[in-house]
C-alpha cells in the first residue's frame, strides 16, 4: 500500500506537495461529483486540508476510498475521457433543443399542462461517473418507464418461470394500450399497459396497498443510489379518472382468467396508477439506468438491487418492445436497450457501461419523445454504442467511449506523447500512475518534454520539469527540448527550461554562436 501510494504521490506531485487544486481537477474532469456518497469523506477531508498537500495527507484521502481513489487518478474508470465525452454531449444537447417538433400529451391532463420547452440530458456510468445538462433538477413522471421496473420487481419475488405464466415476452405489433391478448390469452410483453398491470398483481400479494407501494418506492430509491423519489399525487388521481382503457384492459384480462387467483383488480389498477405516477429527475433516472448497466448494481451505493440475470431478460424486453411502435426502427438506428413514457422520458442502458436519461415533453405521433429520440440518433451516430458496434470487421469513424482517445491509436510511451501533444495532463498522469516512466522515448527518440515544448504545452513542460525528467534529453536529429522550445519562438518555455538546467545541443549553439 506504502509504495502503491507514493508511486501515485509522486505522479502528482510537484516540488513534494500535491495542489489540492490539481486534485479537484482530476475528480472533476473524471465526473465524480460531491454528493456521491462514496466520496463525501474524502471531499470533506480535503477541503480541510491546506493547498499544497504532503504525502501523510495524500494517505488520509487514499485511504478515504481506497479503490476509487486510485482508479479515478490512474485514469481507469469507466469512460475514461469523461470530460471530452460530456463536451460530446453538450454539443449534441444543443443541436437536439432546435428541435420542436411533436406535441404534449393531452389524454392526461397533468401532462398536458407540463412546460413543453423543458429537456435534459444526465449520463451515470457504471463506475459513478456523472454529467447532466438541461432541466436536470426538474422532476417529473415515469410514466411507462416503471414498466421495466414492475417487471423486474415481479421477476425477483416470483422467478422467470412464475412470471412467464402469466405475461408474455413478444412485440405485440399494437399500441401501447391496445385491447388485445397474445393466442394464450395473455398480455404480450411486460412493456404495454397490460403487461405492466399483470406484473403488478405479482408483486407483494397479500399485502395492503400502502405495505406494496411503499416497498416499491423503496426499491426506486436503492435503483437510483438512494437519490430523492417521489409521488405527483395530481397525475395519479388524474390517472384514475381518465383510465378508461386501462379499466377495460384489467376486466378483458379477468374475463380470460388471465391474473391470479384471488387478485382484488382495483387495487391493481391503483397500484399500476401509481407506479406512473413516481416522480425522478433525469439524473435519478440515469443512475438507475447505470444500476442495470452495471448488472443490477448500484454504482454509486454498491447496493445489489436486482439479479444480474433478471436484468438481462429486462434489457432483452426493452430491445424489442420499450419504445412502444417505434421499438424496432429503434433496436435498427440506435440499438441500444431503452423505455420511453408519455412525460417524454426515455432511459437507455447500454450494458456494462452506463445509462443514459433524456427528458423533454413533447411527443411524436407513437408516444415518444420528439428531442429524446433525435438525442439517441445523433448519439448512436457519433459513438459506437449500438449492441452490435463490437463486431468483427465493422470499421467506421465513430468513438467508442470505453477506449482512451490516445490508447485506441496508440500505445505507451506514443500515446504519452500524443497526450503532451494536446496538454492532456490528465492522461498523463494517468499513464505515469500506470507505470509508464517519463522519460521514455519514442521511435525517433523523442520525449514528452521535446513535445510539449515544441507544440508550446507550458503546463506540461512545468509539470514534466518539475517531476525531474531529463531536460537535456537529445532526439534522432540531435535536438533537446530546449531546441525545439527556441524554434517554437515560446520566451517563457525557454526561459522555463533553462531555469531548471536546460541546455541548447551542441549543433544549435555552433548556429547561433
Amino acid at each position: 500500500m506504502t509504495d502503491k501510494s507514493e508511486s501515485l504521490f509522486n505522479t502528482f506531485a510537484a516540488s513534494g506537495a500535491v495542489s489540492k487544486l490539481v486534485l479537484l481537477e482530476t475528480f472533476g474532469n473524471a465526473g465524480m461529483l460531491r454528493s456521491d456518497p462514496r466520496l463525501v469523506r474524502l471531499f470533506k477531508a480535503l477541503d480541510g486540508m491546506p493547498e499544497q498537500i504532503d504525502f501523510d495527507q495524500f494517505q488520509i484521502l487514499q485511504n478515504c476510498s481506497p479503490a476509487l481513489f486510485e482508479k479515478v487518478l490512474n485514469g481507469q474508470m469507466a469512460v475514461p475521457q469523461f470530460a471530452d465525452f460530456c463536451h460530446e454531449l453538450e454539443r449534441i444537447f444543443s443541436e437536439t433543443a432546435d428541435n420542436v417538433d411533436g406535441k404534449l400529451a393531452d389524454y392526461i391532463p397533468q401532462l398536458a399542462r407540463v412546460n413543453p420547452e423543458k429537456f435534459a440530458m444526465s449520463v451515470c456510468t457504471i463506475d459513478g461517473q456523472q454529467y447532466s445538462i438541461g432541466d436536470s433538477s426538474d422532476f417529473f413522471c415515469v410514466q411507462s418507464c416503471s414498466k421495466p421496473i414492475t417487471y423486474l420487481l415481479a421477476l425477483e419475488e416470483n422467478g422467470e418461470n412464475e412470471v412467464h405464466n402469466y405475461v408474455g415476452t413478444e412485440p405485440s405489433g399494437k399500441t401501447f394500450n391496445e385491447l388485445t391478448l397474445n393466442s394464450k390469452g395473455r398480455p404480450h410483453n411486460p412493456m404495454i399497459n397490460a403487461g405492466a398491470i399483470m406484473s403488478g398483481s405479482l408483486i407483494k400479494r397479500g399485502q395492503t396497498s400502502s405495505d406494496r407501494f411503499d416497498y416499491v418506492m423503496s426499491k426506486w430509491r436503492e435503483l437510483a443510489g438512494q437519490m430523492k423519489v417521489g409521488f405527483d399525487n395530481a397525475v395519479y388521481l388524474s390517472e384514475r379518472q381518465t383510465g378508461d382503457r386501462n379499466f377495460a384492459l384489467a376486466y378483458f384480462m379477468r374475463e380470460k382468467k388471465a391474473f391470479p387467483a384471488d387478485v382484488e383488480l382495483l387495487d391493481v389498477l391503483d397500484f399500476y396508477f401509481q407506479c406512473c405516477s413516481i416522480e425522478v429527475t433525469s439524473q435519478a433516472m440515469s443512475v438507475m439506468a447505470a444500476t442495470l448497466a452495471n448488472g443490477g448494481t448500484c454504482p454509486i451505493t454498491g447496493v445489489k438491487v436486482f439479479r444480474s440475470d433478471y436484468v438481462k431478460n429486462c434489457l432483452s424486453l426493452m430491445s424489442s418492445c420499450g419504445l412502444y411502435d417505434f421499438s424496432g426502427e429503434f433496436a435498427f438506428r440506435v440499438g441500444i436497450p431503452g423505455k420511453s413514457g408519455v412525460s417524454g422520458a426515455i432511459f437507455l442502458v447500454v450494458p456494462n457501461l452506463m445509462g443514459i436519461a433524456i427528458w423533454s415533453p413533447r411527443l411524436d405521433e407513437l408516444g415518444n419523445s420528439v428531442r429524446g429520440v433525435d438525442f439517441c440518433k445523433r448519439l448512436a451516430a457519433r459513438y459506437k454504442l449500438h449492441a452490435f458496434d463490437s463486431m468483427v470487421g465493422l470499421r467506421d469513424d465513430r468513438l467508442d467511449p470505453r477506449r482512451n482517445l490516445y490508447q485506441s491509436r496508440y500505445g505507451g510511451v506514443v500515446a504519452f506523447c500524443a497526450a503532451a501533444k494536446e496538454g492532456d495532463l490528465v492522461e498523463m498522469r494517468g499513464l505515469i500512475a500506470r507505470g509508464l516512466d517519463p522519460n521514455t522515448k519514442d521511435y525517433q527518440e523523442r520525449t514528452a518534454l521535446h513535445v510539449a515544448a515544441r507544440y508550446k504545452r507550458l503546463a506540461v513542460v512545468q509539470y514534466l520539469v518539475e517531476m525531474g525528467v531529463d531536460v537535456n534529453a537529445i532526439d534522432s536529429w540531435g535536438h533537446t527540448p530546449l531546441d525545439d522550445a527556441s524554434a517554437a519562438g515560446d520566451s517563457a518555455i525557454v526561459s522555463l527550461l533553462r531555469e531548471h538546467g536546460a541546455s541548447s545541443s551542441p549543433a544549435e549553439r555552433i548556429k547561433t554562436e
